[in-house]
């Protein structure tokens, strides 16, 4: 078995994958003054609850947009596996074309993305990955990765209106009951969900008329499912892409 770990800004998504085959996804939220001891015991904890030893890995990866924590996030997994774990980053085959200006600056998250997509959806495509930001990057017909947007995040633009507002209170992201809210709470749900969806439908289309053609659109990320249903375009939820990349980087790099 492989340990796979994603750090993201808000959250780490840990998952295992054994013969192509993912045994979980749990989550934890990303603690940047959290020490290598504090993640071992967490992940060892995860582990346990899903009935799996930290002994029995052959090896582990990770992807990270968060440098500060992927170096003490790597020494807990190695403390726990003992094994060798891997970071997706330059030097690291992926198979994946990048049609950046400087493909260095790809986040390695957009990277392991694309890699699943590539490998499992017909091309061309366009992938939404709906976490701290929300980022969505274009694929041609010829599985090269021409780029993308990057976005800001359903819960940093909720944050930024309630702590830039006097009278507009925290709220959930509880399903709106109508598009036309009748009071402030109904109003503000309504406004972030149906507001973020009309965007994600407007890009695709404006990214397709680009391109020239019909993608195959596929949305990952923590809150895919929060949003994608109030969309207006057929897209396909896939809530272990990063998992699937990661593990499909990892056996590249081990065969």
């Amino acid at each position: 078995m492989v340990l796979a770990v994603d750090i993201g800004n808000s959250n780490i998504v840990l998952g295992c994958f054994e013969n192509d085959r993912i045994h979980f996804i749990e989550r934890l939220s990303t603690n940047q003054n959290s020490t290598a001891l504090e993640y071992t015991v967490l992940i060892k904890n995860i582990l346990e609850l899903n009935n799996l030893s930290h002994l029995s890995f052959q090896g582990g990866i990770i992807s990270s947009v968060v440098p500060s924590v992927t170096h003490t996030v790597q020494e807990a997994m190695m403390r726990l596996t003992k094994k060798p774990v891997m970071v997706v980053g330059p030097g690291i085959r992926t198979g994946l074309k990048i049609m950046l200006d400087n493909p260095a600056q790809l986040g390695s998250d957009r990277v392991a993305d694309a890699v699943a997509a590539i490998n499992e959806y017909p091309c061309p495509l366009i992938i939404i990955d709906m976490g701290t930001a929300t980022t969505i990057s274009a694929v041609d017909r010829n599985k090269n990765f021409l780029g993308g947007m990057i976005i800001p995040g359903l819960r940093v633009s909720l944050e930024s209106l309630t702590m830039r507002t006097s009278q507009l209170p925290k709220i959930s992201l509880d399903p709106p009951k109508k598009v036309i809210g009748s009071n402030t709470i109904d109003c503000m749900r309504s406004g972030i969900i149906y507001s973020t969806a009309a965007s994600i439908d407007g890009v695709v289309a404006r990214m397709e008329e680009e391109l020239g053609e019909t993608c195959t659109v596929i949305s990952t990320g923590g809150l895919a499912k929060t949003i994608i249903p109030y969309c207006k375009r057929d897209i396909i939820i896939d809530d272990k892409l990063l998992l699937k990349g990661l593990m499909i980087i990892y056996n590249k790099n081990n065969n």
